[in-house]
């Protein structure tokens, strides 16, 4: 599959750029996609909910009454989950959300979740750029350009770039990640990637480390 490459200003440079099959051009895993997804969602929840049981509230322990005879239910202490007060029953309790994944089942999900954007013809491909000092106003002109400024978008630049990062942070619908930090979830939550030119060979290094 080949794309045209943009520069910042929208217009194309006259260079094509070929994206590779086995990244861009794969019949999508929507079961990997799944997976991937559900950790990276699960990652997020911290999982310190907590309610008290009966061994935790203060309280007297003595039997409210005598187990039979009296025709009315069962009790055993002020505590009990029945009274107003008391313990809360199967209540929450602080666990670790996280699970396992193997590494080359989450590089199916993301290759997956890439072929479906190249499918949609969802991915743009800008030539590598570089921003002096952070600027958000430069980031929007860059986006306005592309006539992506009101969608939500993921660039993925090749390596780390703070400049652009922190230029582009502030907008609520752009992501900026670097090519070996990107997720499956974030792939698929943006309505338009950006592919920064040297990225591509990032994604081939990336995945024939397997």
């Amino acid at each position: 599959m080949e794309l045209s490459v943009l520069n910042i200003s929208g217009t194309e440079t006259g260079r094509k750029i070929s994206l590779n099959d086995t990244i861009f051009g794969l019949e999508p895993n929507d079961h990997a996609i799944y997976l991937d997804v559900k950790q990276f969602l699960a990652n997020q929840r911290q999982g310190n909910h907590k309610s008290k049981d009966k061994s935790e509230l203060s309280g007297s322990t003595k039997k409210l009454h005598r187990q039979k005879g009296t025709g009315g239910s069962r009790k055993g202490s002020i505590k009990s989950g029945t009274f107003v007060g008391g313990a809360r029953i199967h209540g929450p309790r602080v666990r670790d959300y996280r699970f396992k994944l193997n590494k080359k089942l989450k590089q199916l999900a993301r290759k997956s979740a890439l072929s479906y954007k190249a499918k949609e013809n969802n991915i743009t491909v800008l030539e590598n750029f570089n921003i002096e000092t952070p600027k958000t106003k430069e980031f929007i002109n860059i986006l306005t350009n592309l006539k992506l400024s009101n969608m939500k978008t993921l660039m993925i630049v090749p390596d780390y770039n703070n400049n652009v990062y922190m230029s582009g942070r502030n907008l609520p619908k752009t992501k900026v990640v670097a090519a070996k930090d990107v997720n499956t979830y974030e792939i698929l939550n943006a309505n338009k990637v950006i592919i920064v030119e040297d990225s591509v060979k990032a994604f081939e290094n990336l995945f024939n480390q397997a």
